[in-house]
């Protein structure tokens, strides 16, 4: 089991996106993905790891998405 969670100051922030009806779909997804994680018992699954990982790599997305992936890969499983 995971023991790492997102942070309070990470989840304040995904639930801001989530209501902003101007976010973009990939700002919602991984916030969506930050907010489960509030939880110990949930893990970053696979393809969130992946979209994550796309994320961090580009140079197109904001500082705010690259928080938001950056916090879904920091608790993803290190065994994948």
């Amino acid at each position: 089991m995971n023991t790492k969670r997102s942070s309070s100051k990470m989840a304040s922030q995904a639930a801001r996106i989530l209501n902003n009806k101007s976010a973009s779909s990939i700002q919602k997804s991984l916030s969506g993905g930050v907010l489960s994680q509030r939880s110990p018992s949930k893990q970053t699954g696979s393809l969130m790891e992946a979209k994550a990982s796309k994320v961090l790599r580009s140079e197109k997305y904001s500082q705010t998405t690259k928080s938001l992936a950056a916090s879904l890969v920091s608790q993803s499983n290190k065994n994948r």
